[in-house]
């Protein structure tokens, strides 16, 4: 697999990579779907905008314990990504995480369609605070002009950033090569971005089937920390 990953980088010449939580589960951070996910505590409501709006506290209990892990560090795969952009094939990184991890790893064309944990703003007066804070806070963290700070995440009822989706529509109908990475592609319109690929190679890197397995030049099923070494940049 290595090889064919190998033969397709080196004969492209504008990558676009989309990625999900399965990226950062050899991190150290859980997706949504496994054993031991999210889904076993029904985020559809708590990580709502109204259930935010509405109980506020409880929402940052289940966002502390469930969706932050601050230690986490990127892996074999976020790094070999980084690198495969400094070497000017990937152009942009387009991901539904909002660890930062990507960043963390070194790239710097990052889409990030949900949003990142590592921002988060005052309601009120828009005062922009870092995720330490969130951290260090107890109960609801409140800003300095006492009005509620909430994560820059999107919340289940929220619409993904305009420009974050327009950005990602031009890098994907430019792009000669699709690498999916780490996910079932079942959310969208995230997933609905795989319709607007014009290139040769649809490259699906996840443990699951997904709805567009059909449609790939290739189709991965092993551990992306397996497939995604250093031995695909030469």
């Amino acid at each position: 697999m290595i090889k064919k990953i190998q033969a397709l980088i080196q004969n492209s010449e504008n990558i676009v990579v989309m990625t999900g939580a399965g990226m950062s589960v050899p991190s150290g951070i859980p997706d949504f779907r496994s054993a031991s996910g999210l889904y076993n505590d029904n985020p559809e409501e708590i990580l709502s905008h109204s259930f935010f709006v509405s109980y506020p506290d409880k929402f940052y209990d289940f966002y502390r314990n469930k969706m932050l892990y601050p230690n986490a560090l990127p892996n074999i795969g976020h790094k070999t990504l980084a690198q495969l952009e400094e070497k000017g094939k990937i152009k942009a990184i387009i991901t539904q995480n909002i660890d930062g991890l990507h960043q963390l790893a070194g790239s710097n064309n990052v889409i990030e369609l949900h949003g990142s944990i590592h921002r988060n703003y005052c309601q009120k007066c828009n005062n922009e605070y870092s995720l330490d804070k969130v951290i260090k806070s107890t109960g609801i963290p409140l800003c300095n002009c006492g009005g509620i700070i909430k994560p820059d995440v999107v919340l289940y009822e929220e619409a993904l950033p305009t420009q974050a989706i327009e950005a990602a529509l031009n890098y994907v109908t430019t792009a000669d090569f699709l690498l999916v990475i780490g996910t079932s592609l079942l959310v969208h319109p995230a997933a609905s971005l795989i319709h607007y690929f014009k290139g040769k190679n649809l490259v699906i890197l996840n443990k699951g089937n997904t709805p567009y397995d059909r449609i790939a030049h290739l189709v991965i099923h092993e551990p992306l920390e397996k497939v995604l070494t250093p031995d695909v940049l030469n």
